[in-house]
């Protein structure tokens, strides 16, 4: 039998080369490289509207267009205020400026309109979720509506209305934890009516009011303010 051949010097050295070369890759954190090996199919990132028009690649009026047909995709899908479309807008990459021009027109036209949006999150708001007028007005904050169109808005409801919005809801809410002891119902029910933006106070009482409708003794419950 004759002797077995080995195998060639340099393609011993290559393997070895490739297996150090690896290793050493490893160690940094690289992939190791290798013929024929593909690209690693990274995409450059995607050049925002702002970055071609300063760019030259697209004109004025291409990125006023581009602008008007997201802010149309915005608004069909749910309405915004101004201030969340320029945020949204931002961060998107659209020019401030264009952005400006294209959400004047569209308030010329009644298409952004904050005094109406404002007006509508306070009729749902307090008819769906009975929120008070403080957790509305918190919400409008938020949602970038100015202080002087909040309070137009927040002119919708009076104090009867708030009252009688929690009461509705203090009743629920009390049901809700038949099986439970008094003093965890009025914890419970105190803490959800606070957290929709009714006074502690008032929260009590109300809470207080549902309980004694149902039956439960309530003159020895006191209210201390945390």
């Amino acid at each position: 039998m004759g002797k077995r051949r080995g195998r060639p010097a340099a393609q011993e050295g290559g393997a070895e080369s490739s297996w150090e070369g690896g290793r050493e890759a490893a160690r940094d954190g690289r992939r190791p490289s290798g013929r024929g090996r593909r690209g690693t199919g990274e995409r450059a990132p995607r050049r925002t509207v702002a970055e071609r028009l300063e760019a030259g690649e697209i004109s004025r009026d291409d990125a006023v267009e581009k602008t008007r047909e997201v802010v149309l995709r915005i608004l069909t899908a749910a309405q915004k205020s101004r201030r969340e479309l320029e945020q949204s807008l931002a961060r998107k990459g659209y020019p401030e400026d264009v952005v400006v021009q294209v959400l004047d027109r569209f308030g010329e036209v009644g298409l952004v309109d904050d005094a109406t949006y404002a007006e509508t999150i306070v009729r749902t708001r307090h008819a769906e979720r009975g929120l008070a007028r403080r957790g509305i007005a918190a919400e409008l904050r938020r949602r970038g509506i100015d202080e002087d169109t909040a309070v137009e808005a927040l002119d919708q409801l009076d104090s009867d209305d708030e009252r009688a919005a929690g009461a509705k809801l203090a009743t629920k809410l009390v049901t809700r934890t038949r099986s439970l002891e008094r003093q965890v119902r009025v914890r419970r029910a105190v803490g959800s009516l606070a957290r929709k933006g009714y006074a502690p106070g008032l929260a009590f009482e109300l809470v207080k009011d549902a309980l004694a409708a149902e039956g439960e003794e309530t003159d020895d419950l006191g209210y201390a303010e945390d």
